[in-house]
């Protein structure tokens, strides 16, 4: 699968929620990122179908996702990341990101389980899931 068909196959996927849509968005970040690695040398689009090499380029150094929304490597701003990944009811009650998310997690916390899912979705879309079974 080119870089291509792979944007256009997460193009294709029709998120249900604020949270789907919100994945989608980092996904598509994720691709463009990835797609300039190709470009400047950095990554063979060979490798594209190798999960290990995908997610070592998509982490992009970092060592997890929640360093690599820590690092300031996405979003960085609560109300960002509150108004990508909230319905307008939850972001809005959220006072726009300033309250926490639940008493478990910051908004940088959150942002890192969204990267993982978006990180998934590519590996599932790009077939480098099952090329590893």
């Amino acid at each position: 699968m080119t870089i291509n068909e792979l944007k256009q196959a997460i193009a294709n996927e029709k998120p249900r929620s604020a949270w789907d849509k919100g994945k989608k968005l980092y996904a598509l970040e994720l691709i463009d990122e990835l797609a300039e690695a190709i470009e400047g040398g950095y990554f063979d689009p060979a490798n594209l179908a190798d999960r290990a090499a995908l997610k070592a380029q998509m982490l992009n150094g970092a060592g997890s996702w929640s360093q690599y929304s820590y690092g300031g490597s996405a979003l960085i701003y609560d109300g960002d990341i509150a108004e990508r990944l909230c319905s307008p009811s939850e972001y809005k009650r959220s006072r726009e990101g300033e309250r926490r998310p639940n008493s478990r997690e910051e908004w940088l916390d959150v942002q890192a389980r969204a990267l993982f899912q978006a990180a998934n979705m590519i590996i599932r879309l790009s077939g480098a899931g099952r090329a590893q079974k």
